[in-house]
């Protein structure tokens, strides 16, 4: 590394302390296209990024240079080094996409507008902000698979600079890599910016655990690294005597956070794990990798049903190896690997070392190549998000579909199929195709019959059976483990119910914006790019969607209003009556002049609201005269009130023109009754979150065999907002009941 004088044609002259490969470039051969494109892109973004600072103090211009050095360590080319220098300039400068595209091409173009963030635009939650990051992301990705690595260099030399954010942003930045990030390094084979990523997000997310295991490793670091000194001068002398020349043998320590996992996985302390490092031999070809399988074996006692053969089942994301572990002279199990150089690399740069951009003069040829199309999983990915329009449930199927696959079963024709461990044969018939899984009438494995909530081993050979006139049931939900697949099994729901889903869709708008204007307002182009925003191709899709409850109706009415905005920015003193829209929006902002107490008849004096049945703005209400707490509100229909003598009961009624009352929020107690499956209450939370709901207290009742009870207290601002939340949680699917605690009212499904 050297500080070299940067010269810009449009900014006075810095020094910036750059790697020694850098300035050979811009001090090299300009006529050279690899060179003119790195320099032209590094100048651009120097001189846009000038006067911008990170928080660690040091010019930002810093990052980019870090990220297409990551880039060019993994063997980039130009275009994607270049992407590394200018893949903050949307987002953080008035440059535009198109700008870049006519300066650097519409390659460059393409990698940095699909690893640009999306804050320029409205969402309606940080959780929708997330999913509609990834799904552009994801998309991009297979048109040209460089755009994730770019992405992943960015990420991980944000997480190297991480202690410089406030704590809580630290944890998020850190939970979202190690729940995204690392894993898609893995699926793509970059396993150094895995283990990096990992270490980088335990070291945030739990420090006390870090900090143990780092110095414990630290302590022990001399006599782990005796015992592997002994091992590969064994396995050396019995390789070299077999004529087999290897082409390294080496020690290979284990990451903090492997160590930490498998401590939690076994349930185990630091000192019962012994394989905190291992060998690892590189032979030059396959025949070699067996043989020198059979000389580790003969030197040192294998341990039984440790042994794993991916070289010739390779892993998703084309990983190749053979694993064993081995008892070594000390009496410590030792794990070895073995492979050859090419498959070293592929393990090491996993998609780097397949980049078929620089075949013979074709620069455009930058979709997943047919060594890529081996990573079915991403093709998969693309299918399954397509129908996946809930925040949440995209992002939850993403991290699902992201993580290792630990079963490999296969067809009864010889194909892989792999699996996360614990899926059963619903997620199987889901995992070869939709339809496989929606006309499922039952299944063999290994040739027997088996139920279709068996779980699948490694090694196992299913086979589905399938009808035109079969159809998943509501069951499959149980059965299923996978979201993907219980996803697939919802959606056929919503397909075969997509006209009643319409109708009540269409319904649930008229009720928010009226009935009149509404037929042509769904059949205009504003409400066409209301249902493009938020990922649907036609209106009626929109509307199907809404009637089933995948999305809400305040999602809707959202992005109409900002459509509208657009179109009419004075909306808000046009005349009502004009579309629903601008009588919602002029109704919403007029102001309603009103005496400043919530409840007229008891103006000046103190009230408080009953706890018994906590009556809602909108409800009939009647006031009670208590002997300490003043005027006690509560619901017409409260039960306590037949205890109350009459002459104690004041006639009172909510102000519905009271500016603060619309500001302020009642508690409501609520009992949902649900089915009982993994993630219910979070769903739950989820959709109440998307319409801003509080939650101040939760709890969950469950009793093998029967429906979970759910416990919730709500904080909404009146009974009109209250019935629309219980329509919404009463849409979901899993949702059998759901009631009033007060027992003022009772809502069934």
């Amino acid at each position: 590394m050297n500080t070299t004088t940067l010269i810009s044609e449009t900014k006075p002259v810095k020094k910036l302390h750059i790697p020694n490969w850098l300035n050979n470039c811009l001090t090299g051969d300009q006529n050279d296209p690899h060179n003119s494109l790195i320099c032209r892109a590094f100048n651009f973004a120097y001189s846009l990024h000038e006067g911008q600072y990170r928080k660690s103090g040091e010019p930002y211009i810093a990052h980019p240079v870090a990220v297409a050095e990551l880039l060019r360590d993994l063997g980039g080319d130009s275009e994607m080094i270049a992407a590394g220098f200018l893949h903050d300039v949307v987002e953080d400068t008035e440059i535009t996409c198109e700008e870049i595209e006519t300066l650097f091409g519409a390659n460059v173009r393409q990698l940095v507008e699909a690893v640009t963030k999306l804050s320029k635009y409205n969402f309606s939650s940080k959780k929708e902000r997330q999913a509609e990051n990834f799904r552009r992301m994801f998309v991009a990705m297979a048109q040209d698979i460089r755009v994730i690595v770019v992405k992943l260099a960015d990420r991980l030399h944000n997480m190297r600079t991480l202690e410089f954010l406030p704590p809580e942003k630290q944890r998020l930045i850190a939970e979202e890599t190690k729940e995204i990030f690392a894993p898609l390094a893995n699926r793509l084979g970059i396993w150094h910016f895995k283990w990096e990523l990992e270490d980088l997000s335990f070291k945030y997310l739990n420090p006390i655990a870090y900090n143990n295991i780092k110095n414990l490793v630290s302590e022990r670091r001399k006599d782990r690294e005796g015992r592997i000194e002994n091992v590969i001068a064994i396995v050396n002398h019995r390789l070299n005597s077999l004529g087999i020349n290897p082409i390294e043998v080496k020690g290979r320590p284990k990451h903090l956070y492997g160590i930490y996992h498998k401590m939690e996985l076994q349930h185990k302390e630091f000192d019962q794990i012994y394989d905190m490092a291992g060998v690892r031999i590189i032979v030059n070809t396959n025949d070699e990798c067996y043989r020198a399988l059979a000389v580790v074996h003969d030197a040192f006692r294998p341990i039984p049903r440790r042994f794993k053969d991916y070289i010739g089942l390779p892993k998703p994301n084309l990983y190749q190896s053979l694993h064993t572990t081995v008892v070594n002279s000390n009496g410590r199990p030792l794990e070895i690997q073995i492979r050859t150089l090419e498959m070293h690399n592929i393990a090491e740069y996993g998609i780097a070392a397949h980049w078929k951009y620089k075949e013979a003069g074709n620069s455009n040829n930058t979709h997943l190549s047919s060594d890529e199309e081996k990573f079915t999983w991403l093709r998969q990915l693309l299918d399954w998000q397509k129908d996946l329009k809930d925040a949440q449930e995209y992002v939850d199927n993403l991290k699902e579909n992201l993580f290792d696959d630990d079963v490999y079963a296969f067809t009864p024709k010889g194909e892989v199929i792999p699996l996360t461990r614990g899926a059963t044969v619903v997620d199987f018939a889901y995992r070869i195709h939709s339809e496989v899984g929606n006309r499922m009438k039952g299944a063999r494995i290994n040739s027997k019959w088996c139920p279709l909530d068996q779980s699948i081993q490694n090694g196992d050979i299913v086979e589905i059976i399938t009808s035109n006139n079969s159809h998943p049931s509501l069951d499959w939900l149980n059965y299923a483990v996978t979201p993907s697949a219980k996803n697939r099994i919802r959606q056929w729901y919503k397909r075969s119910h997509r006209d009643e889903n319409i109708a009540r869709g269409r319904e649930l708008l008229e009720k928010e914006l009226g009935k009149n204007g509404l037929e042509s307002l769904l059949k205009s182009d504003t409400m066409q790019k209301v249902a493009q925003k938020c990922n649907f191709v036609k209106v009626d899709d929109l509307l199907a969607s809404l009637g089933y409850g995948e999305i809400t109706c305040m999602q809707v009415i959202s992005r109409l209003r900002e459509e509208n905005k657009q179109q009419q920015p004075e909306v808000k003193t046009q005349p009502l009556g004009e579309t629903p829209l601008a009588t919602t929006v002029t109704k919403t902002y007029k102001e309603i002049n009103g005496n400043k107490y919530p409840i007229c008849g008891i103006e000046g004096l103190m009230y408080h609201i009953a706890g018994c049945c906590r009556p809602l703005p909108g409800e009939n209400i009647i006031g009670v005269v208590t002997n300490i707490r003043g005027i006690s509100i509560h619901h017409l229909d409260c039960p306590n009130l037949s205890t109350i003598p009459g002459e104690r009961l004041i006639p009172v009624s909510w102000n519905s023109g009271d500016s603060k009352s619309r500001n302020s929020t009642y508690p409501v107690d609520i009992v949902i009754e649900a089915l009982d499956r993994v993630g219910i209450l979070r769903d739950i939370l989820g959709r109440l979150t998307d319409q801003n709901i509080n939650v101040s207290n939760a709890g969950v009742k469950t009793d093998f065999g029967k429906p979970a009870l759910i416990s919730l207290t709500i904080d909404v601002q009146n009974a009109t907002q209250f019935r629309y939340v219980i329509n919404q949680i009463k849409n979901m699917s899993d949702i059998l009941n759901i009631r009033r605690v007060s027992e003022v009212s009772s809502i069934n499904k």
